[in-house]
């Protein structure tokens, strides 16, 4: 393999991920299907490498699949408006306040559990109770 191209191993350490992800991604399009070499190994190049980055930092933002692909989409027509890409941030971002707000409300859940331990045995752990099915079935 010449150094122009990169195995997937070395994809996969150079944006730190699998390379089961990397087929994965390749099968549902959002990373074009390498060339071959004469040993039919897959043969990535810089273009490979920096759509990866971008996929791979994307997710770790927490966007959707899909909104990856809008976005790569949108990346590919560099001369258009960027309100597109605007509206995905702020879709997300909507979804991270929502996920932040329940995140609280489950934060308040678990300290009034806890706030309700009296420390005696497990027979008479209030957090137990809170969790089994029969405390579901109780009317509040």
């Amino acid at each position: 393999m010449t150094s122009d191209f990169l195995a997937i191993g070395e994809l996969g350490r150079r944006t730190d991920t699998k390379v089961e992800t990397i087929r994965y991604y390749e099968r549902i399009g959002l990373l074009a299907a390498p060339g071959r070499t004469a040993g039919n190994y897959r043969a990535y190049g810089a273009e490979h490498l920096n759509r990866l980055s971008f996929i791979r930092r994307s997710r770790d933002l927490g966007f959707s699949l899909d909104q990856v692909r809008a976005l790569l989409d949108l990346a590919d027509q560099r001369d258009r408006s960027c309100d597109a890409v605007d509206a995905i941030a702020k879709q997300h971002r909507a979804e991270v306040d929502r996920k932040i707000a329940d995140l609280r409300a489950l934060r308040r859940e678990l300290d009034s559990m806890i706030d309700q331990c009296r420390c005696g045995t497990v027979a008479d752990c209030r957090i137990i109770e809170a969790l089994s099915p029969q405390a579901q079935r109780r009317p509040r």
